[in-house]
């Protein structure tokens, strides 16, 4: 193992329990290469949030600079030769071995930017966009790393990263509004009448939560239909994330506005079963053509 994926490694089982565990099922070259894509979305994201300034300390708590030293950075790993701190150069080593195009990587940063600026999210398709930079990119990038190029199998994977992040959205709500951050569609708070105050939702806020989760379900149906475009193997590790994530919004909908009084998550063992089941959806997967339709749902930019 090179020192570069075992810092990986290190950084994935400290940052994401629930991707090291998904991560387990991928055969040896494909989930090191996506373990170090993962290790430097996680590094940036805490960049931009203050939590690893590493040896720039000079950045201070000035967020504008930490963005703009990040995407100097990313384009330094993307062209460059310069040794690199261990998450750019596994940033480096996967894009180049996959080609992956420069605006994939910028389009995580730009989402980053998004929350830098304090942008608001008006509507369901502004909460989609924030969305696809923050986390449906990610979907492409590590579909990418598995060996896809068909652009309509990239739409899919990209779905997974949307329905991941509504649900993140979902589970967070309370969280977010604490630092001043809220990306429910505000044009389904004003018609709810809802605000986010206190520690658990009102009735009205719980309503939107749920509204949003419903958004998410098309997004994990179509990408499960993406399944059959992916190896056998890297089809059980998405449905298994698919899975462990599905559970958080039924545990929302099972424990309502009380489920927010304690970190809504699933145990070891859930997990554990849910995987054993993904391996059934993969192989369900092998014999499967055409699936979910992806008529109205958002669809990523092209550029």
């Amino acid at each position: 193992m090179s020192d570069t994926v075992a810092a990986s490694e290190a950084a994935i089982a400290h940052g994401s329990q629930s991707f090291a565990a998904a991560a387990k099922l991928m055969p040896a070259g494909i989930r090191d290469d996506t373990v170090m894509l993962y290790a430097w979305c996680r590094h940036a994201d805490d960049v931009i949030d203050g939590q690893d300034l590493g040896s720039r300390p000079e950045l201070g708590a000035d967020p504008e600079a930490r963005l703009v030293q990040l995407r100097a950075d990313t384009l330094e790993a993307l062209h460059g030769t310069a040794p690199m701190s261990p998450p750019f150069e596994a940033l480096r080593t996967v894009a180049r071995r996959h080609d992956f195009p420069e605006r994939w990587p910028l389009d995580l940063i730009a989402g980053f930017e998004m929350d830098v600026e304090a942008r608001q999210y008006r509507t369901l398709a502004d909460t989609l966009d924030y969305s696809y930079h923050v986390a449906g990119v990610v979907g492409v990038m590590m579909a990418r790393v598995m060996g896809v190029r068909d652009d309509r199998v990239l739409d899919r994977a990209c779905d997974l990263g949307l329905a991941f992040q509504l649900t993140n959205i979902a589970r967070d709500v309370i969280d977010d509004a604490r630092i001043g951050r809220c990306y429910l569609p505000q044009d389904w708070l004003d018609s709810a009448g809802a605000r986010i105050e206190g520690e658990i939702p009102s009735p009205e806020l719980y309503a939107v939560i749920i509204r949003l989760l419903d958004a998410a379900e098309p997004y994990y149906d179509s990408a499960r239909a993406g399944l059959p475009g992916l190896p056998l193997r890297c089809a059980w590790s998405i449905a298994a994330a698919a899975r462990i994530y599905r559970a958080i919004g039924s545990r929302i909908r099972k424990g309502g506005p009380e489920a927010y009084r304690s970190r809504i998550r699933t145990s070891g063992a859930a997990k554990a079963g849910m995987a054993l089941r993904a391996g059934r959806d993969a192989l369900a997967s092998r014999g499967s053509k055409g699936g979910s339709s992806r008529l109205g749902l958002w669809t990523r930019p092209r550029h």
